[in-house]
């Protein structure tokens, strides 16, 4: 089984695969003027429930924000959640 992640900026999201099929994605609306992510939306196809893959992209996602020098605003229960558990990127949030 193979993983990959990537960051769809044409579509506003983070995408993982599983196996070159789509297994979820964290949507979020940019405010590139001010450095702002705000992510409002996690999914996870049925399917693929359970197996961490929302923490997965999640993850990623926060890193690439911090590597890109934005900020975020944890509109999406599930993000908010995961910085609560991971207080390494509680300096993210706007």
């Amino acid at each position: 089984m193979t993983t990959r992640i990537e960051h769809n900026v044409e579509d506003t999201r983070f995408e993982i695969y599983i196996d070159d099929t789509l297994a979820g994605y964290a949507d979020y609306a940019e405010r590139a003027e001010q450095k702002i992510r705000d992510f409002h939306h996690t999914m996870t196809f049925p399917e693929f429930r359970g197996r961490g893959v929302a923490a997965e992209v999640v993850e990623y996602a926060l890193k690439d924000s911090r590597d890109g020098g934005y900020s975020v605003i944890p509109t999406c229960w599930y993000v908010d959640k995961y910085i609560a558990e991971h207080r390494e990127y509680a300096d993210l949030v706007s």
